[in-house]
């Protein structure tokens, strides 16, 4: 995505106002930051154009509005989304997609009821023998999002996985075998 934002080059740096030392300054201020236009920042990848430099009363700095591509992610309302689940609590499953996690409820994995074993850090059903712990794939879909932007980590994606084709990519096999058994069969 190509944006613009201003830097300001600290003092000792003004001898060398290179694209470089600009790409090194704004990936320090926007890494991470989350934006609601724009979605996370993953990366500055180039700068393309720095303007003229701004003196501002009482500041040390100059301030260089510069024109720059960036890598971002901005997760959608109803996008279906490949992650891993990075963290198993009693109420659910935290998914990592792209910079973000977002929360997998409980209600939201499965039909069946699915119990928490915090020793072995999974829910687990008791019908089925299905399992979803830390480091599995899940397909899921976007269903909420609350973009927080002075506190990124306190952003939050809600997810479900109660659609047909979502869930453990497991499961996902599972259930892609056992249909062609079934049109074998047929």
């Amino acid at each position: 995505m190509r944006l613009r934002d201003t830097v300001e080059v600290p003092p000792e740096h003004l001898a060398d106002v290179s694209p470089e030392l600009v790409k090194k300054l704004l990936q320090d201020k926007l890494e991470g930051r989350m934006d609601e236009d724009v979605g996370s920042v993953v990366s500055v990848i180039e700068v393309h154009d720095i303007g003229e430099g701004s003196v501002l009363p009482n500041q040390p700095g100059v301030y260089y509005e510069a024109e720059f591509d960036a890598l971002t992610f901005d997760p959608q309302m109803q996008e279906i989304v490949d992650g891993e689940v990075v963290e198993v609590v009693n109420f659910g499953a935290f998914v990592g997609i792209g910079p973000v996690d977002g929360l997998l409820h409980v209600s939201q994995i499965s039909d069946e009821y699915l119990a928490y074993d915090e020793d072995g850090q999974m829910l687990a059903s008791r019908d089925s023998n299905r399992t979803l712990g830390v480091g599995d794939a899940v397909r899921a879909r976007i269903v909420t999002k609350s973009i927080d932007e002075r506190n990124p980590r306190d952003s939050k994606i809600g997810l479900t996985a109660k659609q047909v084709g979502l869930g453990k990519h497991g499961w996902l096999e599972e259930e892609r075998k056992a249909r062609e058994a079934q049109a074998g069969e047929n």
